[in-house]
């Protein structure tokens, strides 16, 4: 556990920097997900090999709160994808580390190969569910013994689209499929409770034909115990809310919406780095 703590704090040091020097970005959910992603690359959950990103037999995780890249880049970044330099690069028009995640086929002509480790392009809210679902049925009928793990936000919940791809994940009994929905309970306008509320969120997902889980996606522990207690459902998608505080770990960014889509000043990063560090 005290190897993920500092695996989750270098994540969030590199987001901090990587925004700072783009200029833009946003800070508040990537920085709430550093434990999550922390779990996934360093805590045994996902099953990969950086030096071979097309391994037919690797879990897949899909990104579909695109908005959340930085924690995504920075994770990969240090499983080894590619060179902790060139996150220094996110969103700059060249390359590979756009705002959003994007795929080869979108950068044709870019110079660039594809960002290793990327599964999916990823951009308007609600689409990576259904992407997720379509992989995870596809790896169903390939009979591929590995997990699809799709990163969701609380906000996704607001869209319709999300809501179709769960009874369609159900209806083919998805049991390799995983939603981890971010419930940080922000969004760039102002808090969900305010915007468009979504409670009771449990219950509409089980309803939905979901196996539902409810955990602090901040603890290490409960987001590898979790994992553990899906095994049980084989056959039944999971869905996991995750509380999450946003922002966590640097105080003038935790639980504040502004933050949602903001990146840090120069003199707003060195402050967060030292608290950090």
């Amino acid at each position: 556990m005290e190897d993920l703590v500092e695996k989750s704090r270098k994540i969030r040091v590199e987001i901090i920097k990587m925004l700072a020097v783009a200029g833009s970005g946003h800070a508040a959910g990537a920085m709430g997900l550093a434990d999550l992603f922390a779990a996934l690359y360093f805590g045994g959950v996902l099953k990969y090999k950086s030096s071979d990103p097309s391994w037919n037999e690797r879990d897949r995780l899909i990104l579909s709160c695109g908005h959340y890249a930085p924690v995504w880049y920075a994770s990969l970044a240090l499983a080894d994808f590619f060179s902790v330099e060139e996150l220094s690069t996110l969103r700059k028009i060249d390359s590979r580390l756009q705002g959003h995640p994007v795929m080869q086929d979108l950068l044709k002509g870019s110079g660039h190969k594809q960002l290793p480790g990327v599964e999916n392009t990823s951009g308007p809210l609600g689409q990576g569910v259904s992407i997720a679902v379509g992989m995870a049925l596809a790896g169903k009928m390939d009979s591929l013994k590995c997990k699809y793990i799709c990163v969701e936000s609380d906000a996704e919940q607001q869209e319709g689209q999300t809501w179709e791809a769960y009874m369609s994940a159900a209806k083919y009994k998805l049991g390799n499929l995983w939603f981890l929905i971010d419930r940080n309970e922000i969004q760039i306008s102002g808090n969900l409770s305010s915007v468009m509320p979504i409670e009771p969120l449990r219950e509409k997902l089980s309803a939905f034909g979901l196996r539902v889980f409810d955990i602090d996606g901040n603890n290490h522990g409960e987001i590898l115990s979790v994992f553990e207690k899906g095994k049980l459902f084989p056959d039944q998608p999971k869905a996991v809310i995750m509380r999450t505080i946003p922002g966590k770990g640097v105080s003038f960014i935790q639980s504040d919406y502004r933050w949602h889509g903001k990146a840090p000043t120069d003199e707003e990063a060195e402050k967060a780095l030292w608290e950090l560090k």
